[in-house]
């Protein structure tokens, strides 16, 4: 007889918490009680402020076309795709442009020919590589099955390569492959200061990852991206608690592990015990002050560092004399990506869009006040705003532990911390992304549902491709 379905609860409501309430309840059943411990705001990182009435991601903002499982939540609940408002890129050193994106398509293919040879098409061949094998996981998930490890799950994937490429540079495996150091420094560069706010010393799959990204078609949610983590917990009908999760100690009932989580809200202090937990903040001292009772082995703290980042909504007249326009009529770019130079106090910046996008709505002229969004590693002082804007009407900033610092550490964190007990905020030291968030969640509700169930065949198997095909 099956087991009845275990009390659940799901600590944090980010995109990770909300994914694996709602996978959960896919795989145990609309009967599963679902508990979901968040002290701020449903959505984590997929934030929105709010400019002239308007608002504005002010991060997570676009999601690559190849994310199924954030396509599948979209269309699962009724929200659409942003309308895409098309502009074009450019790559800034601090002096001068060193890569300008045009409005013709071959124009932009001679450009990069010309100042890089081939390294672009040899990226291209090596990013394609990587997700052709990461693509495997919607296959293996489909099929039901789970990993209880990262290393597990990158090796089912992509063999020993890609666990290596956890362990090695971006730069490294690209250079290897034929890529030219220029390359590297001119756009590799680029892309990674403004996806991870890091250097090209990222380890190879976080890279490859992000720069799947850049390359491929992006698209967003209209209304905002976090509109998807409100709606998976609204279809789940989970129980939204607005505490802080202190802790979870460690209790035996009746031969079986009972978890008490220990929860801080306006109302004061209180717990309950569940069959089953899932922890989806991370576990880092610098990002929450959990403690673990009862466990032994003891649950430690989790090495690595996160990297900071800041994020300035800014709403003014663009100093285009800054980027060599003195004219800033003549200004065509809606996004600067910068190299690593050492004088650069900033690492991107775009003219953004609202969430909700009207069919008249047009993006600003370069001369016309416009919301750009600004990256740093650092705020902004009223000289650095000065350089980047003429003038402005407001600055909104926003300082976040962004992402891992990748460089800090060798070893992925577990999934698995405990019998019943789960971490899913550690598959970002594989790849930060919504889409590896959503992987991660799904993975852990297939691997708890397993794990519960017994059902051993589909934990951890090795040769998948052999048995999906076999199963097909």
């Amino acid at each position: 007889r099956p087991r009845p379905s275990p009390p659940a609860a799901v600590v944090g409501a980010g995109l990770g918490g909300s994914a694996v309430a709602y996978f959960l309840q896919q795989h145990f059943g609309p009967q599963v009680q679902l508990d979901v411990y968040e002290p701020a705001g449903v959505g984590g990182r997929l934030a929105t402020v709010t400019v002239n009435k308007q608002q504005y991601e002010s991060r997570g903002a676009s999601i690559h076309a190849l994310s199924l499982h954030m396509q599948d939540f979209v269309k699962i609940l009724g929200l659409k795709h942003r309308r895409e408002v098309a502009g074009k890129s450019a790559i800034f050193s601090g002096e001068h442009f060193v890569l300008e994106e045009t409005d013709w398509y071959l124009l932009n293919l001679f450009r990069l020919w010309w100042h890089y040879g081939i390294s672009f098409l040899r990226l291209q061949m090596w990013v394609e590589e990587v997700m052709e094998k990461f693509m495997r996981i919607y296959k293996y998930q489909a099929h039901g099955y789970a990993f209880s490890s990262l290393e597990e799950l990158l090796r089912s994937l992509g063999g020993d390569a890609f666990i290596n490429m956890t362990q090695r540079s971006v730069a490294e495996s690209l250079l290897e492959v034929g890529v030219t150091q220029r390359f590297v420094d001119d756009v590799i560069a680029a892309v990674l200061r403004s996806s991870y706010g890091q250097s090209v010393l990222v380890p190879a799959f976080a890279g490859a990852m992000s720069l799947a990204g850049a390359q491929g078609s992006t698209w967003a949610v209209e209304g905002g991206n976090k509109l998807v983590c409100s709606g998976l917990l609204k279809l789940t009908k989970a129980n939204v608690i607005p505490a802080r999760v202190t802790g979870i100690s460690l209790h035996s009932s009746e031969g079986r592990s009972l978890y008490q989580v220990h929860y801080e809200g306006s109302e004061g202090q209180g717990s309950a015990f569940y069959d089953m937990v899932v922890v989806t903040t991370p576990l880092h001292p610098s990002r929450s002050n959990f403690t673990f009772e009862n466990f032994e082995p003891p649950i430690t703290d989790f090495p690595g560092a996160f990297q900071p980042s800041v994020t300035s909504v800014v709403h003014g007249y663009l100093n285009s004399s800054y980027f060599g326009f003195p004219d800033p009529k003549l200004f065509p770019f809606a996004s600067i990506l910068t190299t690593d130079t050492p004088d650069l106090f900033f690492n991107a910046m775009d003219n953004i869009c609202p969430v909700n996008i009207s069919s008249a709505f047009r993006r600003k002229q370069p001369q016309e006040a416009a919301v750009w969004r600004v990256l740093s590693q650092q705020p902004l002082d009223k000289q650095q705003l000065k350089t980047l804007f003429r003038s402005y009407y407001s600055v909104q900033v926003t300082e976040w532990q962004a992402y891992p610092r990748y460089d800090a550490t060798k070893s992925l964190p577990p999934i698995v911390l405990h019998e019943n007990l789960f971490y899913l905020s550690g598959v970002e030291w594989v790849a930060s992304s919504m889409e590896m968030i959503a992987v991660a969640a799904k993975n852990v509700a297939l691997l708890a549902y397993n794990r519960w169930h017994q059902d051993l065949e589909k934990i951890d198997q090795k040769d998948l491709m052999h048995k999906v095909k076999t199963e097909l």
